[in-house]
């Protein structure tokens, strides 16, 4: 039998991560690792204490006709990859790695999941250094965190507008 590599190992810890998530359209799982070490989990799910779109039986977004990836205002979680920051000191997540598995509720892996602008916000303030995305089963990519503070998607001459 093959030994697993480590990408996959922890790709498969984050995707058993993604079954606690709540939402009713994705369930993402993430889970940060420095120095071979699990430091933090995250899944999406609601704020503590408030009710979960499972619970309720809806999705705000989803009753809106809101499109994928826009307006995750009116979302009621919380991301997998900031619940799994929050969870953690910074200290620990300096020069981490975090692992990132998105699946559709009715089936298969996210094409091209990435964390959100937000998401990436936090990754980059964690001192977090890869982030580690599933493709499929046998398959990941790899971002390098730098590459996110280099080329600013934030900056006016990149977003398309100046105010």
């Amino acid at each position: 039998m093959e030994r697993t590599d480590k990408e996959s190992y922890y790709l498969d810890i984050a995707e058993t991560v993604l079954e606690r998530s709540t939402c009713m359209r994705r369930k993402y799982g993430a889970l940060i690792v420095s120095n071979d070490e699990i430091i933090a989990t995250g899944y999406n799910g609601a704020p503590r204490g408030r009710k979960n779109c499972n619970d309720l039986n809806y999705c705000t977004r989803e009753r809106l006709q809101v499109p994928s990836g826009e307006r995750y205002e009116l979302c009621r979680s919380v991301h997998a990859e900031a619940n799994a920051i929050i969870s953690a000191a910074r200290r620990d997540m300096v020069g981490a790695t975090l692992y990132l598995v998105g699946v559709e509720v009715t089936g298969g892996y996210i094409e091209g999941v990435t964390p959100c602008a937000m998401c990436r916000r936090l990754i980059i303030n964690a001192g977090i250094t890869r982030v580690i995305t599933r493709v499929d089963k046998r398959e990941y990519q790899t971002t390098h965190v730098r590459d996110w503070i280099y080329n600013d998607d934030t900056l006016a001459e990149r977003v398309g507008t100046i105010g």
